[in-house]
Formats: structure tokens, sequence, C-alpha cells
């Protein structure tokens, strides 16, 4: 019999699936590493177990404290359930602009959750500016009361990823890997990763699938730090180069519009099965691009990021989805007859 003794025990160590219709339509094996399936139900468990056990690790965090950070989300749920799981208090702050379903289980896990509107990183104002502010103040009138996760620019991130996501992904493929595939938020999976895989074979392609409006794949390709367009999808890209995306070893970059990686995840559900999220979509895009360009032969290995039902209500919309100029399939027209009729 199997066991796992705790929360944290459970995080990472997520299969492969293959992915049928895009390995199909490419001649390649394309798989997708099954992020989705951590306790805390996205690949952000690992980021903030990462960032967590280095806190500890440096006597950082006193019995009790109060976990502190930035997010759109997910990172605020695996700390949020860590920290319960390890006697902590949760604080985070959120834009206003994501998802209902994830702020709603921010409260289920009982975090206590501050939404602030969108401002750029420069304001004062930021969600992860306003985290650090939180975090200093708290500390302030009671030293070693909070601590602040800070995983856009706390390498323990990268380095968890390195060590470990990178590592399942080398011994899952027995090796026989060509190319990965990620899009970054904070840069930590795709710098980690992209670490650990060069340093077995310098000669694996690693791509990066940035959403409009974020300025990674421009930095990679220019060195500009220009974003054009946006994007509904939630928790990836960004507006300035973070220290977990510093130097990550990336060797081509593609910017995914969203009419382009949300039928992607739409086919996922339809004809696989798989409910993920929009990173996903972006991801599995990004996968079938790199795929192109290698051609029929090559394994290819991307990340399901989160489940679909964290976006519910954008996603597997039809009304949002044509506000947005994003394709509707008939499937989903048809499962909201509504909709579909007003």
């Amino acid at each position: 019999m199997t066991t796992y003794a705790s929360f944290a025990a459970a995080v990472g160590n997520t299969p492969l699936l293959r992915l049928r219709h895009a390995s199909e339509a490419t001649g390649c094996e394309i798989l997708g590493k099954a992020e989705f399936l951590n306790p805390g139900g996205s690949v952000k468990d690992r980021t903030a177990l990462g960032l967590l056990e280095d806190a500890e690790r440096q006597g950082l965090l006193r019995p009790g404290a109060t976990l502190v950070e930035g997010t759109a989300g997910n990172t605020g749920i695996g700390l949020a359930l860590l920290g319960a799981s390890r006697g902590y208090r949760t604080l985070v702050v959120m834009p206003d602009t994501q998802s209902r379903e994830k702020i709603d289980a921010l409260h289920v896990a009982g975090a206590q959750v501050r939404l602030v509107p969108v401002v750029p990183f420069t304001d004062p104002g930021h969600y992860a500016r306003t985290a650090r502010r939180l975090a200093e103040e708290m500390n302030a009138t009671d030293p070693g009361s909070a601590w602040f996760a800070n995983q856009f620019d706390n390498t323990a991130n990268r380095d968890w990823h390195e060590a470990h996501t990178g590592r399942e992904i080398w011994e899952q493929t027995s090796g026989q890997i060509d190319g990965f595939v990620c899009a970054a938020g904070t840069g930590g999976t795709i710098a980690g990763v992209g670490r650990a895989l060069k340093r077995h074979r310098p000669d694996i392609r690693i791509a990066l699938a940035d959403p409009a409006g974020s300025i990674f794949a421009r930095y990679v390709q220019t060195g500009e730090l220009v974003g054009e367009g946006s994007s509904i999808s939630e928790g990836i890209g960004n507006s300035r180069i973070t220290a977990n995306f510093e130097g990550a070893p990336i060797d081509v970059a593609y910017s995914i519009p969203d009419d382009e990686s949300v039928p992607v995840l739409h086919d996922l559900l339809r004809r696989e099965g798989y409910c993920v999220g929009g990173s996903s979509g972006v991801n599995v895009a990004g996968a079938l691009r790199l795929a192109r360009e290698l051609g029929p032969g090559h394994t290819i290995v991307t990340v399901l990021c989160d489940g679909g039902m964290r976006y519910q209500a954008k996603l597997f919309n039809p009304d949002f989805l044509r506000s947005k100029g994003i394709p509707v399939p008939t499937w989903l027209d048809e499962a909201f007859p509504a909709a579909a009729d007003r």
C-alpha cells in the first residue's frame, strides 16, 4: 500500500499524458505533464512548496506566521492549502480581473483575500507590491509575524523546478525528449525545467509559449520590452523580466493569440476528455508549433497547468468568447443553448 504523509508529499510526480490528437496531427509524440493532478489543482503547488520549504530551511517562518503573496490565484491556493497543513495563515493579494472561481477557491482554502485594481508594476498599488507592503507592515508591528513569498523574484521557485519538475520529465521520458514547451508568468517553470534538461542534453529545444500582450516572447526574440495585444489567459505573461525568468535557456519563443490557444483547449476537452485552463491551451498550441518546426518523429513535453473549471465563466461561456472574437465550437453552443439564442 502506497500512502503519503502530508499535502506536501503528494505534490509532484504527476504523469505524462500522450495528447493523441496533437501527436497524430504532427507525427510527433506530444506529452502533457498533468499538473492539474497536484493536490491543490495546479503546477503552482510546486512553486508554493519550493518557496515555503526554502523559507523554512532559512528559519524565516515562525509557528503560526502569515504567508503573504501577490498572485493571480493558483500560487495563493497552493500556499493556503500548504499553510493549513503546517499551521500557517495566508493572506493573498490578487488582481480583481481574475476568475470568480479562483477567488472562491482561495476563500474556501482559508486564505484572506484582498482584491486590487490592475495597474502597472511600477505603480505602488500593483498586487505584488501591495503584498510586499502588507507583509512589511505586519512585521513592523509584530516582527516575524509575516513572510512575503515573492514568487516572481524569489529564485527558490526556479530552483525547485530544476531539482524536481525537470528531473521528473527527464526520467519519465528516459531521456528521449527533443523539446520542452511552456508559458511563463514568474518564469520559474520554464527556467528551472530548461536548466535541468539542458544539463543532460544541450540540444533539447526549450520553447516559450507566450500569450498576446506579454513582453516575454518579444524580449527573447529581439531584446525589446514590448508586448502587443491582450489575452484572456490568467497567470501567464508579464510586463517585466523577473528574476526567475532572467537567464532562462530559451531557444525559441512564440506569441500565441487567444483565437489559436482557446480552440486547442476546447479540442482537448471534446476529443480527449482533458478539461484544462487557458495556459494549457497556450502551451499545447506552442507544442504544436514546435512539432511542426522539428518535423515528425520527435518527442515534445509541455505542461497542463491547471483545470478548466477554474475559468468556466470565461473559457466555456459562448457569450464571453464571442465578445473577445474567439471562435465558439458548435458543441459549446449546444451545451449552453440559452446563450446561443440571445
